[in-house]
């Protein structure tokens, strides 16, 4: 099979499925999406392969979703969906149902994760069953489609980040509990397909029924019910009128925006301090 978004590869009982959009630092669009589902279904199709490895190229997991470059545009128009119940329908798997599948995925899976894991990087990354960072990893949380986010850290801490729009450290991540281990840069793959390989060796059935139940563990809190009921409230909030989500002229949502400024120290008055400081 031929991609054009993603790369895959497939070794001693590991799976790489590889986001290879590094021009867009690896922005999701709705081809490279499917694309990451074709390789979950190889993936999952190939008896040999155990455990599957999420990653992305150029250093960067991945800053989002795609919103409007060229190529991403022309696939999505030419998909044809109609206004209406179609173009729901269209959303909901792109931003909800892939991400539903791929946490069910039956096989073990890991993130792992170096750059930027900024919205549907977290979304991707939370999808999966393990997540392994590099030092240099920083990830942005937000209300985002799947929002996995008060699972994944807590609803307190969900509730800062996403009201302040902040970049957390891999180490702020595993405290949190997003990130189960932090590796050097240069140690990070090494040590992640070594993990991967040592959970390959375990039966099949054994790797399938432990995840089984650890899902089922979750879903038994609401896990899945929540995930699906906070994808409506996200589309309500898409269509408010007069809301304003993006960077005019710009392929960056506001809250990102805030993040990133202050990333640069633009907030909270450091550029200020640093100025009086010299």
């Amino acid at each position: 099979m031929t991609f054009q978004d993603i790369e895959y590869a497939a070794q001693d009982g590991v799976a790489q499925i590889t986001l290879n959009r590094p021009a867009y630092r690896n922005a999701q669009s709705y081809r490279m999406l499917d694309e990451i589902d074709q390789g979950f279904d190889l993936a999952k199709a190939d008896a040999a392969v155990r455990v599957v490895v999420v990653r992305g190229a150029g250093g960067v997991f991945s800053t989002g979703h795609d919103l409007g470059t060229p190529e991403g545009v022309a696939y999505r128009d030419a998909l044809g969906a109609k206004p209406g119940i179609e173009t729901y329908d269209q959303f909901k798997r792109y931003n909800l149902d892939l991400l539903v599948k791929w946490r069910n995925f039956p096989k073990p899976t890991v993130a792992m994760v170096e750059g930027y894991c900024i919205y549907a990087g977290w979304m991707l990354a939370a999808a999966m069953d393990v997540v392994f960072a590099a030092e240099d990893a920083e990830f942005l949380a937000g209300f985002v489609e799947y929002m996995s986010v008060p699972w994944d850290i807590g609803i307190r801490r969900a509730k800062e980040l996403c009201f302040e729009s902040r970049f957390i450290t891999a180490a702020e991540a595993a405290q949190y509990g997003l990130v189960n281990r932090v590796y050097a840069k240069a140690d990070l793959e090494r040590e992640t397909l070594a993990w991967a390989r040592r959970v390959a060796e375990n039966a099949p059935e054994t790797l399938r029924m432990a995840k089984l139940q650890m899902n089922k563990a979750q879903d038994a809190q609401g896990f899945t019910q929540a995930v699906e009921d906070s994808l409506g409230d996200y589309v309500a909030m898409m269509y408010m009128p007069g809301a304003e989500m993006r960077v005019e002229g710009q392929r960056r949502l506001l809250s990102v925006d805030l993040a990133v400024k202050g990333r640069r120290g633009e907030r909270f008055g450091l550029a200020a301090a640093k100025t009086a400081a010299d």
